[in-house]
């Protein structure tokens, strides 16, 4: 895979269950470690805007080495972390924020489903709703 892999998401709102995982403090410890830095408690979901970007993510996560995140215990969802270089697809001014994908190892989970974390709630920073765009450049 280039060393530089570039996908195209559409902001969706879902049930908000991210958060719940996202607060829990082995979660945002573990984050903060392999990030470098404090993550916003939710994430955003992105769900890839066509075809040739749904190729990408399933390429990603095929040959993408993410970085683990096991549990403290049993019984915890694991997850893995694939970084990126956030940016808005239309009218950013080149503006980037560092972050990641986390990928829930939960059986059934959606294919098309990309759940961003970022050290900011992104919707409110750059003014973001659903249906809107956003770029990942996946960063290994």
């Amino acid at each position: 895979m280039n060393p530089k892999t570039t996908l195209n998401g559409v902001i969706f709102s879902d049930l908000g269950q991210a958060s719940i995982f996202m607060r829990l403090e082995w979660v945002q410890r573990a984050l903060t470690q392999k990030l470098g830095f404090a993550p916003y408690p939710a994430t955003l979901n992105l769900r890839p805007r066509g075809v040739e970007d749904s190729k990408v993510w399933e390429k990603v996560q095929q040959e993408v080495e993410g970085v683990g995140l096991p549990p403290p215990r049993s019984g915890s969802c694991s997850a893995q972390i694939f970084f990126v270089e956030i940016a808005r697809t239309a009218g950013s001014g080149g503006e980037t924020v560092k972050g990641a994908v986390l990928l829930p190892d939960v059986p059934g989970y959606p294919k098309d489903k990309i759940e961003v974390v970022a050290p900011v709630r992104l919707k409110d920073a750059w003014g973001l709703g659903d249906g809107d765009q956003l770029t990942l450049e996946f960063v290994h």
